[in-house]
């Protein structure tokens, strides 16, 4: 059975809190979107309060992932739909 790459989901980590960004365009850095992204949800109140500083030490301690893999703030994100994973955080 084949799976279309639109239709992948990749799997949570455990402990972690997931956040899903819809892009229509690319865009060159990743902290501003996952920030204002972090502050419209609702799930997280820890997560939404959370300063820019506080979420340059998350990306700092590698707790920011993209498909298992550790994220930096500089990183860029593809137009469509990217799932971020925050470790050590729970909704």
């Amino acid at each position: 059975m084949l799976i279309a790459m639109k239709d992948y989901i990749p799997d949570q980590p455990q402990n972690s809190f997931r956040i899903i960004v819809e892009l229509n365009k690319r865009v060159s850095r990743m902290d501003t979107v996952l920030l204002n992204a972090l502050k419209e949800q609702k799930e997280n109140l820890d997560l939404r309060n959370i300063s820019r500083a506080g979420l340059k030490e998350l990306f700092l301690k590698g707790q920011i992932q993209i498909k298992g893999q550790r994220a930096k703030p500089s990183s860029a994100l593809a137009a469509g739909t990217t799932y971020i994973d925050i470790l050590g955080y729970t909704s």
